[in-house]
């Protein structure tokens, strides 16, 4: 049993359908319901659910309701997050909160409500998406610094998590072709053909990444493949 939020849209909903493919049912968590909705109709025993991934009542409400049909919960994959850029001097507190609390604090905030459940039944696994703006991006502070605290979250789980069976990792996809990454061309103006050409041609592969790329290094770190994988960050991005 897979719980993934933010799984109505981009990178989480083909996470979803990846984890289903893999064999998994899924419970697919968003804020709009109706993108959730059309993407479990799709899968073989999915569910849907409204949810502020931000938000602790929300998040722990949906945890109980799918333990109490399903009876577990084997992966987790907090994908919800919105994106705020500005210049430091011009980013708001609001800018900034949002940010943090949709990436940040609902991951931790996922974590939290399946974390008795996995170390009760002695496994799990947790995958988280950080990003390689974790390395630094300009215009994007309040988005670098959530990616990067995703990072350090997945290595201090990993060390407390794992005396419980519960591995706990994080994917950094780069450049991926979704809504975020094209409404990040309308800003600059630009069509999403000129913006994808212009972000491939600084990626070793050539190539900007599908949201497929990234759910398929999910898929392997929540399977049985991964057992003795934890605390890491892998990049996928076409790039070393």
């Amino acid at each position: 049993m897979a719980v993934v939020t933010g799984g109505g849209r981009g990178i989480g909903a083909a996470v979803c359908r990846r984890l289903a493919e893999e064999g998994a049912a899924v419970a697919v968590l968003d804020l709009d319901p109706e993108p959730a909705a059309q993407v479990a109709r799709t899968l073989p025993g999915a569910g849907a659910y409204a949810a502020d991934a931000g938000d602790r009542a929300e998040v722990e409400d949906v945890v109980r309701r799918v333990l109490a049909r399903h009876g577990r919960i084997d992966v987790l994959v907090p994908c919800a997050g919105v994106m705020r850029g500005a210049p430091v001097t011009e980013m708001t507190d609001q800018n900034w909160t949002e940010v943090l609390t949709s990436h940040l604090t609902g991951a931790f905030t996922a974590v939290r409500a399946v974390t008795p459940a996995m170390t009760a039944q002695g496994y799990g696994r947790i995958v988280l998406i950080s990003s390689i703006a974790a390395r630094g991006i300009a215009g994007h502070v309040n988005y670098g610094t959530a990616k990067a605290g995703i990072a350090g979250m997945a290595r201090s789980l990993a060390l407390e998590l794992g005396p419980h069976g519960v591995t706990v990792n994080a994917v950094a996809p780069g450049f991926i072709a979704t809504r975020m990454t094209r409404e990040g061309a309308e800003r600059r103006g630009r069509t999403w053909e000129e913006h994808a050409a212009q972000a491939a041609a600084g990626i070793a592969l050539r190539r900007i990444g599908t949201p497929e790329d990234v759910a398929a290094v999910v898929a392997f770190l929540a399977g049985a493949d991964a057992g003795y994988v934890t605390g890491q960050v892998i990049h996928v991005s076409g790039d070393p």
